[in-house]
């Protein structure tokens, strides 16, 4: 099952089911957002499934005017944006058997102390990211984005700073959860993601990694509702115009992932702040493979897309740069 934000023409928010073939929603009664059903869900369930169907109205909406028109929502959203984290955690991929061999062959020759602290972190989760018998296993990288404000809605532009170096496309699986009133995080689904980042300003060194994140992002349109597939493959590609200058395979899922989702939900959740009732998170599983990595720069008006079978209609979004904006600081 898979569940569609989105905004009527006369600006009210709805949800609805996308149908079997794909062509429109299925709308939902008494649903203004997919937060207040999940919600619901908790309380009466939990079994999103059931109150899904439930709620089915008869009425439908027409999915490709809604891209056209693009009056497309993020697939989870608060109410109160400074209530939703935005995070994210990285080197969580296989990556290419030779990247690996490479990395075992220096490890076996000079030592694991000459490896980078980055290949440090992913031998750490190829060891332990997938503990027997489903407990705590390693650690992994993990990084903030920013709160709900920055999440930008499918079909709609992602804007770099005026300051930035580089708005880089970042194609990931994403967890979409709701705080339960106990405390116990609940898993609405997942969705598709660009995670965009400054990988220029990366590059340049690793401990400006956290700047680089500080960026908009994008999931959806659609949110995967149960079980995510082990084994998830889909297109990254960007156009210019009427050229395709970047257009490559992305795999994720856990067949792909040196960490298990168990793993990496139990790593971020483990914090009590993370754990407050009624918050909304959006947490980026990580990037198999990125155009910047290829020699692609890309450029303000290029279209990112991001699409797998799995996640119905792709995620799409312009790149576009701000106008340079003041930042100085007044004392009071």
């Amino acid at each position: 099952m898979r569940l569609v934000q989105f905004q009527t023409e006369d600006g009210r928010r709805r949800v609805g089911r996308v149908s079997e073939d794909g062509g429109e929603l299925l709308v939902l009664r008494d649903t203004e957002s997919v937060y207040a059903l999940a919600r619901d869900a908790i309380v009466q369930g939990p079994d999103l499934f059931r109150l899904v169907e439930a709620r089915l109205s008869g009425e439908t909406a027409d999915y490709d005017a809604l891209v056209a028109e693009k009056r497309l929502l993020p697939p989870l959203d608060h109410p109160d944006p400074a209530r939703c984290l935005v995070s994210g955690t990285g080197l969580t991929h296989l990556g290419s058997a030779d990247a690996r061999d490479q990395m075992h062959r220096k490890a076996a020759e000079e030592g694991e102390e000459a490896l980078s602290d980055s290949m440090k972190m992913f031998k750490w989760g190829l060891e332990g990211g997938k503990p027997a018998g489903g407990g705590p296993g390693a650690s992994p990288e993990w990084f903030y984005k920013g709160d709900g404000a920055i999440v930008v809605p499918p079909e709609q532009p992602l804007v770099m700073p005026d300051f930035a170096e580089d708005g880089g496309e970042e194609p990931e699986l994403v967890g979409l959860y709701v705080i339960a009133p106990d405390g116990t995080p609940s898993r609405a689904g997942y969705a598709l993601g660009n995670e965009f980042s400054d990988h220029v300003l990366e590059r340049r060194n690793y401990l400006y990694l956290a700047h680089s994140k500080l960026r908009p992002c994008s999931i959806g349109p659609e949110l995967l509702v149960g079980e995510l597939p082990g084994d998830v493959r889909g297109t990254s590609r960007i156009l210019r115009g009427e050229e395709v200058v970047w257009d490559t395979e992305f795999v994720s899922g856990e067949v792909n992932m040196c960490h298990s989702l168990a793993n990496l939900e139990h790593h971020h959740f483990k914090y009590p702040q993370h754990r407050r009732p009624g918050d909304v998170h959006i947490h980026f599983f990580g990037a198999a493979n990125l155009s910047f990595s290829a020699g692609i720069r890309v450029e303000p008006g290029d279209l990112f897309e991001v699409s797998a079978p799995a996640f119905g209609r792709p995620l799409r979004n312009r790149l576009a740069r701000a106008d340079a904006q003041a930042a100085a600081v007044h004392g009071l």
